[in-house]
Formats: structure tokens, C-alpha cells, sequence
């Protein structure tokens, strides 16, 4: 076979063929494409006409050598200055865990519906991770294929959709006003730092992070309330002489809405007099301002409380959850409890933590007598 300028040759059969680049395979090998004419010239306006029309279609000839995988480290990068570094650490996890393994070696041109499609299949039976798992992972996704369209529309095929998983949503189980009473009389036996601390959250419904890092001096006993300022977390320690993976992180609350303040009942008011420290930098779950308690080991602490109880696959996000259900019970304003537990919105509060217990349902159901039921 005979060539005759830029990828043209002719042929055995005397016929001209012109072969051109049209994208490439999600391993990042060429696809080609070619054009069959019976002279040189023709065969060239052919290819000529269909770079042209690719160049207008798609974006299979610009930029396409650069791997995905490249403007994912890219956009990580820019990120680390704008979000908190809690944030960071879980879009670090998600790209270096899933997106790089799986997209990472593809060229911008083999991105597709369906090969996202594939890759959300993939994580979801394979991988088996839950449904809110992979929404996040693709979100991810939406934000890396943002940034590539703004360094230029083009690089980026426009119609690439992407398809989220539906949310099972499952019923969070919470104390019953039984199981509650048992565990609050277990606590309250041989009471200690951690024993109060774990009463006191499900007294007020602080996160996990948050009872970690609260001290005495944010309980105010002349005001009666509690003021969440901080959260605790175990992060990816990336510091190059670091001795161990991961270091433990005091830093502003989830949200601008998780740094408020809580007013305490009388009986948490009582209990907090009794355990108050003289030293306001004492960490409440240790008594000791050199000391504290991280959730992980708090976690671990629960487990064995709840097992003594006789209650079990409980963990400490439940103990938020069954305050949030006890408030609701004595007919609590919505909007104030959504501030309580810090959240973005009552609509967030009414969908994710509003969960009514049978007592509450039969005491409903008991009203319809008034009317004859």
C-alpha cells in the first residue's frame, strides 16, 4: 500500500484511503475512522470534510490526549483552598477510591451516558456500596465534568447525561420511651465524664463530633444553655513525616447553621451542676483539658453500654435521631427544633429525622375517638 500525504494511501485495489483519528477507547487507544475514494484529491476533501464535521459535532479532536483522570487531580486541587478540609478529605477519598480506578485512564472522548451509566452499575453491584454512596461519587463526577466545560466547551462531549440511583430510604430506629429509660437509668448508675457526656447528648441532641469537643466552658449554668462551637473528626493525616494515616482535628462545626446554641432543660441543667468542672478548657467527656475523647473510641464506649442494656445495634447517631422523635412526641415547634439540631432548613428536619413512634401513632388514632371512631 502506497501513501501519499497526511495518513492518505492507496490501496491494492487502486482505490485512495484516508484515515483520521475519531476518539478513543475508554483504555485510551485510537479509534479511527476512514474515508474510500477512487483518487487522491477526492480522498483528501473527504477527510478534510470529516474533521470538519467532528470538530462541530464533538470535542473527539481537541484536548482529547488528556486523560480524565488528569482533571479530576486538577479540580481536587483548586478545591483544597475553597471547601473545609473535612470536605477535601471526602473528595480526595472518593476520586483516589472509585472515580480514578474506573475513569481515570479514559480520554475525554470515550466519556459517555452510557460508560457513566456503567460506572454508577459498577459501584453499586459490584462494589456494593449503598445508594447515597454513589450519588455522592457521581456528584463528584457532575462537578469534575463542570470544570472541564469551563476550561473549554468543547473538550467535553455536551450530552452526557447522568443517571443518579434512587434512595431506599430506610426508617432510622430510635429508643423507644421504654428502651430510653432503661438506658437513661444505666448511664445515670455509677455516673462518670463519659457517662454524662452520652446522657447529654441524647438530652440535647449534639452529633457525635460535637460532644467530643465540648468543654465546660461552653455550658453556661447562669444562662442554662450550650453552645456547639467546634467538632471533633479523625482525618487523612497528608503530612510528609506524619507517624501514623490519620490525625485527630478540632474545626468549626458541619455547617454555618451547626454552630448555635441550645437551651437546657432543668433536668440537664441539674446533671450539668453536679459534673461542672472548675477548669472551662476541661473536655466534658474526660474532665480533663489535656485529655479527650475521640468518637471512635466514643463510639466503642456506647457498644458496651447499650450491650449491657440488653439493647443492641445501637450507635450513636440513633441517640440524635431519638431526641429529635421525643421532641416531636410533646408536640415541639419544628422550626426550633431544626435550629436545635442545627440544621439547614425544617424541611431537612421533617424528612430525615421526624420519625413517629407507635405511642405517638396510637395516641393520634386515640383523637378520632372524639368524632366516633
Amino acid at each position: 500500500m502506497s501513501k501519499k500525504g497526511e495518513n492518505i494511501y492507496k490501496r491494492k485495489d487502486n482505490r485512495w484511503e484516508a484515515r483520521y483519528i475519531k476518539g478513543y477507547k475508554p483504555d485510551g487507544s485510537a479509534r479511527f475512522g476512514y474515508c474510500y475514494a477512487k483518487t487522491y484529491r477526492e480522498a483528501r476533501n473527504k477527510l478534510n470534510a470529516a474533521k470538519s464535521a467532528l470538530l462541530k459535532g464533538t470535542a473527539a479532536a481537541t484536548g482529547a490526549r488528556k486523560r480524565f483522570g488528569a482533571y479530576c487531580e486538577e479540580w481536587l486541587t483548586l478545591c483544597r483552598s475553597r471547601v473545609k478540609e473535612s470536605t477535601y478529605m471526602k473528595y480526595d477519598a472518593i476520586i483516589h477510591n472509585h472515580i480514578l480506578p474506573n475513569l481515570g485512564g479514559c480520554h475525554l472522548s470515550a466519556l459517555s451516558t452510557v460508560l457513566v451509566e456503567q460506572f454508577s452499575h459498577l459501584l453499586l453491584y459490584n462494589a456494593e456500596l449503598s445508594a447515597k454512596t454513589v450519588r455522592c461519587i457521581l456528584t463528584v463526577v457532575h462537578s469534575v465534568f463542570g470544570y472541564i466545560r469551563r476550561q473549554d466547551a468543547l473538550l467535553l462531549p455536551q450530552n452526557i447525561e447522568i443517571v443518579y440511583p434512587k434512595e431506599s430510604k430506610k426508617e432510622m430506629r430510635v429508643l423507644t420511651r421504654e428502651e430510653q429509660q432503661v438506658f437513661t437509668e444505666y448511664l445515670l448508675d455509677d455516673l462518670d465524664d463519659c457517662k454524662f457526656g452520652v446522657l447529654l447528648a441524647l438530652l440535647t441532641g449534639l452529633r457525635i463530633g460535637e460532644i467530643c469537643a465540648l468543654r465546660w466552658g461552653d455550658i453556661s449554668l447562669s444562662d442554662c444553655t450550650l453552645t456547639v462551637s467546634s467538632t471533633m473528626l479523625r482525618l487523612k493525616d497528608y503530612g510528609a513525616n506524619a507517624p501514623q494515616k490519620t490525625k485527630i482535628v478540632m474545626t468549626d462545626p458541619k455547617s454555618n447553621t451547626s454552630a448555635r446554641v441550645i437551651p437546657l432543660t432543668q433536668y440537664a441543667e441539674k446533671l450539668c451542676a453536679l459534673r461542672k468542672k472548675k477548669d472551662p478548657a476541661a473536655f466534658v467527656l474526660t474532665g480533663k483539658s489535656d485529655r479527650y475523647m475521640e468518637p471512635r473510641a466514643l463510639q466503642y464506649r456506647l457498644e458496651r453500654y447499650t450491650e449491657d442494656c440488653g439493647l443492641n445495634g445501637i450507635h450513636f447517631h440513633m441517640l440524635r435521631h431519638t431526641f429529635a422523635t421525643r421532641c416531636v412526641e410533646v408536640g415541639f415547634e419544628i422550626k426550633s427544633l431544626s435550629e436545635i439540631l442545627g440544621h439547614t432548613s425544617p424541611k431537612f428536619t421533617l424528612e430525615r429525622y421526624v420519625h413517629s413512634s407507635m405511642e405517638l401513632k396510637r395516641d393520634n388514632m386515640d383523637k378520632l375517638a372524639a368524632i366516633g371512631y
